[in-house]
């Protein structure tokens, strides 16, 4: 029997539990569009790709399942680039399904073709972060590629990939029986773990050490590898600190959790990892920020410090550090195997209850250090007194997806997350309007939860036609824009080295200057209100959580930076020190930065 190649591509995404396609239309995808009106599939439409890459980007990281993103040719897939490319360095796995010129074009730069130097090559735009970009060649290949690009983007280190087809494919007739001797077969695959002796020698070394610390990124996030690394941690008594994407993979409340480290971390934090003598790194690429650039003795003393590194991507093993023992495996299988030796070599387990006292007595320090900025009346408000209040009504299975700024580096800092999943940060691109439109996916994945974001008002600028597909779809979120008129961390990076807040200020007329948001999104149908005072937020953002609708609040914030305790590299290139030289610290003394 033949079929439409569009129809049999959505039925094919209906036999694998797809349940919604972000996107937007053109003419080189309306084969899909009919084929999607008339399917199971929800497609959720909206006015800019890079909303829909990010909503798919959201969606992927509460569900566990790939986001599927639909675009058309050309400025539809260059607009999609920044969240697919946010979406490859965060490790989350899409499916980009792309129209491209008609296949008996090529080479005729057909309307909207982008080939200045090949034919046909549209799709090579997205091979700098996808795992593979496909070009169908012939319709009869598509259930193939289609298979492997679903099994593609969730092996290993998860991902986008891309599928360009001709827009003349998705119209052409097709036997039924390409796609359905595709269903035969499993893609459950067995991800690899540590041996017993692999596992026995990395317990013995943690044992041995005098000061050992487990260091934690995304990837336990991803593996699903929180209560293994809970158990591990309690068993062992060794203390956890993490990078911002780690954040949620062991409660921020744990005694043995010490919070985030590098240049947005806290003292603890960079003491404790700088101090330990053997450190084990799960599903961290040992990144900038979270390193203090790198700096010898300022998060990192590697070595001395000896690094046990476990990741699903053998690229990342020994990139930034020297490793004594490195392992490719899945972090929930090695935590699991891990467990096993400890238990095996060491039954009683350990008992370090100074460790733990030091790190509680810190953190009520650093609460009560900070308890007059998180009750502050003033106004505008603090950013602290509206992460505080916020953490106070939501609930803690409440999910939040910060964007760019305070609302992720202060987050990640000190607003405490006790579960997995429930906190979603942009970390590798750090991009802005991540936010506002990744919170639209994330809903949809979780009906059940309370969904918000927090974001700065020049991230919320970028993409504000998010409520326009928001309300079409009633999707019912919140979202807080905290508003300090201005890129306020760039704003406050520029004026530390060169005394002027040029390019990062909003102003009209000489005084600051913002679209009134809240009306804005009143004339997008949505409920919105302008805060007027500390004392009404906290009433204000509980209604809007139980108003189940789109809801805007619009909260004026004093610009202030996020503390900082480790080392950015950027600072001394701006502003050079005689000690440093090329990233690299000549004295062992700290950074003042």
């Amino acid at each position: 029997m033949k079929k439409l190649v569009s129809h049999q591509i959505v039925a094919y995404l209906e036999d694998n539990q797809v349940e919604y396609v972000f996107g937007l239309c053109g003419h080189t995808v309306i084969a899909m569009l009919d084929a999607l009106e008339k399917s199971n599939l929800k497609f959720i439409s909206v006015r800019h790709e890079q909303i829909a890459a990010h909503a798919a980007d959201g969606y992927a990281r509460v569900s566990g399942k790939p986001g599927v993103l639909m675009t058309h040719l050309g400025p539809g897939l260059t607009n999609a680039t920044t969240g697919v490319a946010n979406a490859s360095l965060d490790s989350v796995p899409l499916v980009v399904i792309a129209g491209d010129v008609p296949s008996f074009y090529y080479g005729k730069h057909p309307h909207q073709e982008v080939n200045m130097h090949a034919d046909a090559s549209q799709f090579e735009i997205y091979k700098p972060f996808v795992k593979r970009a496909w070009r169908v060649e012939r319709p009869e290949l598509i259930p193939e590629i289609l298979d492997k690009a679903f099994s593609l983007a969730v092996s290993g280190r998860p991902g986008p990939v891309l599928i360009s087809v001709p827009m003349d494919m998705f119209s052409r007739e097709m036997d039924t029986c390409h796609f359905e001797k595709r269903k035969a077969g499993s893609r459950l695959v067995h991800k690899p773990s540590l041996d017993s002796e692999v596992a026995e020698n990395i317990v013995r070394m943690l044992i041995a050490a005098e000061n050992p610390l487990f260091y934690v990124g995304g990837g336990i996030i991803t593996a699903d590898a929180t209560a293994e690394l809970t158990q591990l941690a309690d068993f062992l008594d060794i203390p956890v600190t993490r990078t911002l994407m780690g954040q949620g993979a062991i409660s921020d409340l744990h005694p043995l959790a010490v919070g985030m480290t590098g240049f947005w971390g806290t003292e603890l934090t960079n003491q404790i990892t700088k101090d330990a003598d053997a450190i084990l790194g799960v599903g961290t690429r040992f990144s900038e920020a979270d390193c203090s650039s790198w700096y010898e003795g300022v998060t990192f003393n590697i070595p001395p410090t000896k690094l046990i590194h476990i990741d699903i991507d053998p690229a990342e093993i020994g990139r930034n550090f020297p490793v004594e023992i490195g392992a490719v495996a899945d972090a929930r299988a090695a935590l699991g195997a891990l467990l096993a030796a400890a238990k095996r070599l060491k039954p009683e387990g350990m008992d370090r209850v100074e460790l733990r006292k030091r790190i509680a007595d810190f953190k009520k320090a650093f609460k009560e250090s900070n308890s007059e900025v998180e009750t502050s009346g003033q106004f505008p408000m603090t950013p602290q007194r509206i992460l505080a209040d916020v953490r106070e009504v939501l609930p803690q299975d409440g999910i939040i997806l910060t964007d760019v700024g305070w609302n992720k580096n202060g987050v990640g800092q000190q607003f405490p997350v006790t579960m997995p999943k429930t906190i979603i940060h942009p970390g590798g691109l750090a991009t802005m309007g991540f936010g506002p439109s990744a919170v639209l996916g994330a809903k949809l994945a979780a009906p059940d939860k309370k969904v918000i974001t927090l974001v700065g008002d020049g991230g919320f600028g970028t993409q504000p036609s998010v409520m326009a597909t928001a309300a079409e779809n009633n999707i019912p979120v919140v979202w807080v824009v905290m508003n300090n008129y201005a890129f306020g961390t760039i704003a406050g990076l520029e004026y530390s080295h060169y005394s002027t807040h040029f390019g990062t200020l909003f102003k009209r007329d000489g005084k600051p200057y913002n679209p009134e948001w809240a009306d804005v999104a009143k004339a997008y149908g949505i409920k919105a209100k302008k805060i007027g005072s500390a004392a009404e937020f906290k009433e204000a953002f509980r209604e809007a959580l139980e108003s189940g609708e789109p809801y805007l609040l619009d909260v004026p914030m004093e610009n202030i930076p996020v503390p900082t305790d480790g080392i950015w590299n950027i600072n001394d290139i701006y502003t050079p020190k005689d000690n440093v030289c090329e990233g690299r610290l000549i004295k062992q003394e700290k950074n003042q930065s």
